[in-house]
């Protein structure tokens, strides 16, 4: 009590001193906390543990959130909304689903499986009302990494080629998978068995990574995962991403390239082989791109027009399946197709247990970004709308949306930004939406997904390239990030980089460290600038930043613009000496040596003259430390703070705090800061101090004078 007084005290002078300066004492008195930590486990226990009604209640709605805004679904305001939008994203939804089916490395009815359930699932768990849940390109392309990488370890060839007869005869009997509960026969696990088995099992652990991340209450990892580090991060996945599904623009068969720099070595493997390309491909994908790109252009053009998007992807899909089966485009010309898409559903399957210490670790990162992403565009589009959600429902959503569809045969999935926001422009009100879109998946599942057997790849792998625009038109914006922010642009660029040209793994783990540093560095060397008094106020700003500030005569006002610790403490100091011209241990350096040459000359002097030295003026007697802007300090910092006292007090100049945080002044208390000093004060604006420095000044004066 007595410690904090002393503290907060603005000045401490007798009565007819205070009378002219009106400088008085001012008193904190600290909040009593008690903490006992047997008694806040104890009230934790008890909080947890107690079972009413209405708890659980409360659980069962928390958990189920579809069990809170289902009963009280409004019919004629939201259905064709809903019914609308599920349809279009639904139609949008089936080309893509088959496309990036290749990306992840698998067969296309594994999308189809992926889109459905995911879908279905969200609808249950989710507190979004707007964001698609399914497959999104970023994450097929890191789960077609790690496919690609056991493949080729378990002996299996790396290239994926369109099944063979006998394949699918064992694979799929009768060409149609029987309902679960009429199948009882165990399934030859060929190439594209396996590699479904280990999507299957890393999206079970990486769901049960985000169940836990929800569980244990650890959302604030997505905090290190800044918009500019993920918009980086995404746009050189998406160089990856058009590196993978090159060859199939050309009609090449060449191994897929995994691990560091597959980028490089992928380009290089396809200038090798170029004299290969299929001609038939070749001409299948330019006309696709004529057709696709100003379509896709007219779309957002006209967005606000259209009542919804023209389908024009599932236009192209029927076209080309129709083309290339009646041309023959296969039997003639060789084309690569995406082959025997079987109707309804295989048996569920548990994950592959033994795979789990392989893909484990590749894991980590793929459930990271897809909960980081799913939550950021949840919380986007919540504020949006006027909404809320639950960041760690919404972890525990996108969790069980990977762990159950895991045993049936589906891949990693996440919100998509582009089907949300083509859900969001056709009236969607709520996920049953998502509902209506797994109808639409389960109605192409059941009737319609044979019919695509003669598509060629090709097409798909447009259909791929051509959502990947928005990502790469991030470079338009980078003068006017350039000029928003420096700092965010280079972590921009840094990550881009290392994702498209390292690995995608490696480049998010180089952009967060990079981010991070940045953010050291940016406390390691931050502004602190000199400041001045705006007339007729109590206020002071800076004088690099402003113009028409005054100075008080002998009175130096300092701010330290970042926390003061053990990082940026020579920092603090140099920039100190800087800023006001005096380093103090010079000084003294500088006056010791002086007196020792000026006690020679007399002792040499044979008329013994005395002789006495005189130190030139500073120019100030005071500074003030505006540590408003100092959020923390540590023991370095309380060091230093202790230091630059003492060694200014040495020179005859008095150093004073300002503006102090309650985390700051509780800190200089406990280092014992003002038990080493009488003169150690502090203020609680930097008009105060600035007013009993020219007033102490002003007193001593007086005093010398009489």
């Amino acid at each position: 009590m007595t410690e904090f007084n002393n503290v907060c005290s603005v000045t401490e002078m007798p009565e007819d001193e205070t009378k002219q300066s009106f400088h008085h004492r001012m008193f904190l008195e600290p909040q009593e906390t008690k903490r006992s930590m047997k008694a806040l486990l104890v009230k934790h226990a008890k909080k947890t543990c107690s079972c009413t009604p209405t708890k659980v209640k409360d659980n069962v709605f928390s958990f189920f959130p579809v069990f809170q805004w289902l009963p009280k679904y409004k019919l004629r305001e939201h259905l064709l909304g809903d019914i609308m939008s599920g349809v279009i994203v639904g139609v949008l939804l089936v080309p893509q689903s088959i496309a990036y089916s290749l990306l992840a490395g698998q067969e296309p009815i594994y999308g189809l499986y992926t889109s459905f359930f995911a879908g279905i699932i969200y609808f249950i768990f989710g507190t979004s009302r707007h964001i698609s849940v399914g497959i999104f390109g970023v994450i097929c392309l890191m789960v077609g990494q790690v496919v690609d990488r056991e493949i080729q370890r378990a002996g299996y060839d790396l290239e994926p080629a369109a099944l063979s007869v006998l394949t699918d005869a064992a694979a799929y009997v009768n060409t149609t998978i029987l309902p679960v509960n009429r199948t009882s026969q165990k399934l030859l696990c060929d190439k594209s068995c396996y590699a479904i088995t280990v999507g299957a099992t890393m999206t079970f652990i990486a769901g049960v990574y985000q169940v836990a991340m929800g569980f244990f209450q650890v959302g604030f990892i997505s905090v290190y995962l800044s918009d500019s580090l993920l918009s980086g991060f995404v746009t050189g996945a998406s160089f990856t991403i058009l590196t993978s599904q090159a060859k199939y623009l050309l009609g090449l068969d060449i191994p897929r390239s995994s691990g560091v720099c597959s980028l490089i070595t992928t380009w290089i493997n396809i200038f090798r082989n170029i004299h290969k390309t299929n001609i038939c491909d070749l001409i299948t994908s330019c006309l696709c791109f004529l057709v696709l790109i100003p379509a896709k252009e007219l779309n957002e053009h006209f967005k606000s027009r259209l009542k919804a998007p023209i389908p024009v992807e599932l236009f192209v899909v029927v076209a080309a399946t129709l083309a290339s089966h009646f041309g023959k485009l296969r039997e003639t010309y060789g084309s690569s197709v995406a082959g025997h898409i079987p109707t309804g559903f295989l048996p569920p399957r548990p994950p592959d247990w033994n795979l789990i210490p392989n893909v484990a670790l590749d894991a980590i990162p793929i459930a990271i970004i897809g909960f980081a992403i799913t939550v950021s565009l949840s919380e986007m589009f919540a504020k949006k709308h006027g909404y809320s959600v639950k960041a760690n429902q919404e972890m525990y959503a996108i969790g069980f949306c990977n762990i159950i569809p895991s045993f049936f045969h589906c891949f990693t999935t996440s919100a998509a930004l582009a089907k949300t926001l083509v859900k969001e422009s056709t009236g969607c009100r709520t996920q049953m939406s998502g509902m209506v879109t797994s109808l639409v998946i389960l109605l192409v599942l059941l009737v319609i997904a044979p019919l695509f057997y003669s598509l060629q790849k090709c097409v798909l792998a447009v259909i791929t390239i051509v959502n990947l625009r928005g990502a790469l038109r991030k470079f338009k914006d980078l003068p006017k990030m350039w000029h928003l922010s420096r700092v965010d642009t280079v972590i921009w660029l840094v990550t881009m980089a290392a994702s498209a040209l390292i690995s995608t793994e490696i480049g998010l783990l180089v952009g967060v460290c990079f981010s991070m540093l940045c953010v050291i560095f940016r406390t390691q060397r931050p502004e602190a600038p000199l400041l001045g008094w705006v007339a007729e106020s109590e206020t002071y700003e800076s004088l690099s930043a402003y113009k028409n500030l005054q100075t008080k005569p002998g009175v130096m006002v300092f701010r330290f613009e970042a926390p003061l610790y053990y990082i940026n403490k020579e920092c603090f100091k140099s920039i100190l000496y800087k800023q006001t011209g005096v380093n103090p241990v010079w000084v003294k350096a500088a006056k010791k040596k002086a007196e020792k040459r000026m006690l020679r000359e007399k002792e040499l002097d044979s008329g013994g003259i005395s002789m006495e030295f005189a130190s030139e003026p500073l120019g100030f007697h005071t500074i003030v430390i505006d540590c408003c802007a100092i959020q923390f300090l540590d023991t370095a910092g309380i060091r230093t703070l202790k230091e630059v006292c003492r060694d200014y007090r040495e020179i005859n100049v008095q150093v004073l705090l300002a503006q102090c945080n309650p985390s700051v002044r509780s800190s200089l208390i406990r280092g014992e800061f003002f038990k080493e000093g009488e003169d150690r004060l502090l203020f609680h604006s930097v008009h105060q101090a600035v007013d009993f420095a020219l007033g102490a000044q002003g007193h001593s004066g007086t005093g010398a004078s009489k």
